[in-house]
């Protein structure tokens, strides 16, 4: 059988990233969590006062980012390396989800994200998830899906991420904090969060994970027998 790319695109806490993950093992393909990739870029600007605005900045710093995903056999989860440190915990801060879709605008970063993005990808096989994967950076993609979800249930999924992480966040906090990034990420120049003319509507806002892992593999089924059948 060949491999594809599938591209999973949507709003955040719509269940994508964790969808993706369980549906590249249960395929045996590889997964890329490119929010993590733009979590850790504002992790790194966060702490080293770079200046969101000014180009050059923007640019020399991204010169010295390496992101890399390590598997960690203890928990079963792969983990976000930003230049060789693991920084799983804290790029999901509320302090980080506060700034990276206005990090994520940023042209500079976003180029050099599709570009790593891309390269990861160039032997198919592959699960990604993201805001622009069917769009910018797989317009190729053979299952491209777009999720979305009522904003109030994509908060209070959010809330309960967070304080199994041990940390209390107000409802009315992530609901605002959902909605400034829904903004930015939908009227940014740079390869806006819009649905790929060629994917598939997913709303998640009463489906379990499992029931979203299902639905992405069937999509994933028929698409392989298509090409099967095509000789491909």
């Amino acid at each position: 059988m060949p491999k594809i790319v599938i591209a999973i695109d949507g709003y955040s806490s719509c269940g994508k990233s964790t969808t993706a993950k369980a549906v590249a093992a249960r395929m045996g393909y590889g997964y890329i969590d490119t929010g993590a990739m733009y979590r850790a870029v504002s992790l790194f600007f966060t702490q080293n006062h770079v200046s969101f605005s000014n180009p050059k900045d923007v640019q020399a710093a991204l010169d010295t980012i390496h992101i890399s995903f390590k598997h960690n056999n203890r928990t079963g989860k792969n983990e976000t390396y930003l230049n060789g440190l693991n920084v799983e915990d804290s790029i999901r801060t509320m302090a980080i989800s506060n700034i990276v879709s206005e990090v994520s605008a940023i042209p500079e970063v976003r180029w050099a994200m599709v570009a790593q993005q891309q390269k990861m990808g160039r032997k198919r096989g592959l699960v990604m998830d993201g805001r622009d994967i069917g769009t910018k950076v797989f317009p190729d993609a053979e299952v491209k899906v777009f999720m979305t979800a009522d904003t109030t249930i994509r908060a209070t999924r959010r809330q309960q991420e967070l304080l199994a992480k041990g940390s209390l966040v107000n409802l009315s906090e992530i609901l605002a904090n959902l909605q400034k990034r829904d903004l930015i990420d939908s009227t940014r120049t740079e390869s806006p969060l819009v649905q790929a003319d060629d994917a598939t509507l997913l709303d998640t806002s009463y489906m379990t994970i499992e029931e979203q892992v299902d639905w992405v593999i069937e999509q994933a089924d028929q698409r392989l027998a298509e090409l099967h059948r095509a000789g491909k």
